[in-house]
């Protein structure tokens, strides 16, 4: 049973590790783009529009950076309980099959 259903640890882990590496990216473009300065690059308004860029490309990112940790997080923890899932009913295979093997049938 074990050999047909089957996670690998190898692949979770890497994805998982990939997302925090994609998260704080993020992180480190938030802090780029938090020290970088909007005005006089023109006009009032394009200034008005280069900030306001500046503060929801700042609101997504945070966005997206803590969908990215969650979602490592949850990965992580789906990784374990199939592991624990797969162990016990492993065990109540072996179980059953001693229990018919012992009752002579």
């Amino acid at each position: 049973m074990a050999d047909r259903l089957a996670v690998d640890d190898d692949e979770l882990k890497h994805f998982m590790k990939l997302l925090n590496k994609s998260s704080d990216s993020l992180k480190g473009l938030r802090k780029a783009l938090g020290d970088a300065t909007v005005s006089g690059l023109g006009t009032d308004d394009l200034d008005s529009a280069c900030e306001d860029f500046q503060e929801d490309w700042k609101y997504g990112t945070e966005q997206i950076g803590e969908q990215t940790e969650n979602l490592a997080e949850i990965i992580g923890q789906s990784k374990d309980s199939y592991r624990e899932v797969d162990k016990a009913l492993e065990e109540a295979l072996k179980k059953g099959k001693h229990g018919r093997n012992g009752s002579g049938k």
